[in-house]
């Protein structure tokens, strides 16, 4: 089980800001973050791959 910090997440290539990232957490449109202490907090690296492979899913269903 691999964790990712908030600050490397474009390395999976999601280039969202931090406002916008919560906002989605929120709507229940993004992974939910794991807190490792009151102010910092990571994602798990699977769902984060299992999140953006929805998103690739959606896009090649749109196209068939």
């Amino acid at each position: 089980m691999s964790l990712i910090p908030l600050h490397d997440l474009p390395s999976k290539g999601i280039t969202y800001s931090r406002n916008y990232i919560d906002r989605l957490i929120k709507e229940g449109k993004f992974p939910k973050p794991v807190f490792l202490s009151a102010r910092r907090r990571a994602f798990l690296e699977s769902e984060i791959d299992a999140w953006v492979k929805a998103r690739v899913d959606q896009r090649d269903e749109v196209a068939a």
